[in-house]
């Protein structure tokens, strides 16, 4: 790999990566500006300006954005992390210049229309009531908040009906102005990319951003503690978590290793002991969850009510009996699933965009 990075007089970094066998590009751009950075009144703030960025420019309609793209076969999306937003785009290479061009424009000019972010508000609380009744997805939210209590980054992404009706035009446009600068984004782009014309257009596209410095968030500080809701529903979704490491530990692929090794995949220790053995659930899986300054390391299971009071002593002893050591064997095989996903990953220009 031939991994270019340029940083403009703005403080915007460009970061290339060329793929010479493929035809197709992926471009985007990672802002510093997610659920952490928000004020609790405005929980929320940043998923909805993620989607009214699409809602018009003053050059482009909503339908415009969607018209031009699809016109030459492109795919445009966004979403909204605790840590940061992404605005991206997959073309052909031919038409990587569209589609950085209405990256930029959706960044810049976005002009929050009134009666758009009506509609738009409808649709974000749809999106919350359907995470609340999905309950093996709502779930990461309660173990995010009991992990981080009383914390930006233990909010939840999409932030409550109430907070999202009270956002109006001007408060987006202000969170916008503050946080959107060139110095909290960069701009990647992974594929048939030519890194100086890449940099070259960037200049020209992206004149209007802010220069307004990086801010720090809060820092995290993990608390923990127990979070228990009863529903009427057949199944059981529990986690069990922990204090994990950042992206910088020297520790991050150890962890990454160890979530594998326990429940990372078929051959794992949680899957053959608790399904294989015992059949006491249909889904079980370990995962790590990393930021700048800190992390988690969780365990999901779903079963039926009969089975938690036998379920959950077999995952904390499956966790104890891992640091008593594990075998050359099951390293190997934990190596062996890392190391396939990374490089399958790099096959993909999407991947490694943004990586």
């Amino acid at each position: 790999m031939s991994i270019r990075e340029t940083r403009l007089a703005s403080g915007l970094r460009v970061v290339s990566d060329p793929m010479a066998t493929v035809e197709s590009a992926s471009l985007g751009v990672w802002v510093d500006a997610g659920t952490r950075h928000e004020p609790p009144a405005v929980n929320g703030i940043s998923h909805m300006l993620e989607h009214m960025a699409f809602k018009g420019t003053g050059r482009r309609s909503a339908r415009d954005i969607a018209e031009q793209m699809d016109a030459v076969g492109g795919h445009l999306n966004a979403y909204t992390a605790r840590d940061h937003t992404a605005y991206y785009a997959k073309i052909l290479k031919e038409d990587t210049g569209l589609a950085l061009d209405i990256v930029a424009d959706i960044l810049q000019h976005s002009t929050m229309d009134g009666e758009e972010l009506a509609r738009e508000q409808d649709v974000v609380v749809q999106e919350i009531g359907q995470a609340n009744d999905t309950p093996d997805d709502i779930i990461f939210d309660h173990f995010q908040a009991t992990a981080f209590p009383d914390q930006p980054l233990g909010r939840p992404v999409l932030g409550t009906e109430g907070l999202v009706r009270a956002m109006n035009r001007d408060t987006i446009l202000s969170y916008m102005g503050e946080h959107y600068s060139a110095p909290r984004m960069v701009l990647a782009a992974a594929g048939r990319v030519d890194h100086d014309q890449l940099v070259a257009e960037a200049e020209r596209a992206f004149a209007k951003l802010s220069t307004a410095p990086d801010m720090q968030p809060e820092r995290a500080r993990y608390v923990g503690g127990d979070y228990r809701e009863e529903r009427d529903i057949e199944q059981v979704n529990l986690v069990i978590g922990f204090d994990g490491v950042s992206y910088d530990d020297p520790d991050y692929y150890a962890a990454s290793v160890l979530s594998t090794l326990l429940g990372g995949g078929m051959s794992s220790r949680l899957f053959q002991e608790v399904r294989e053995k015992r059949g006491l659930v249909y889904s079980i899986y370990s995962f790590t969850s990393s930021y700048n300054d800190g992390g988690l390391f969780g365990i999901y299971a779903g079963t039926g009510e009969d089975e938690v009071t036998e379920l959950v002593p077999v995952m904390c002893e499956e966790v104890v009996k891992v640091t008593a050591g594990v075998s050359p064997d099951e390293l190997q095989r934990a190596r062996a699933q890392l190391k396939a996903s990374i490089l399958m990953s790099l096959e993909s220009t999407s991947s490694r965009c943004e990586q």
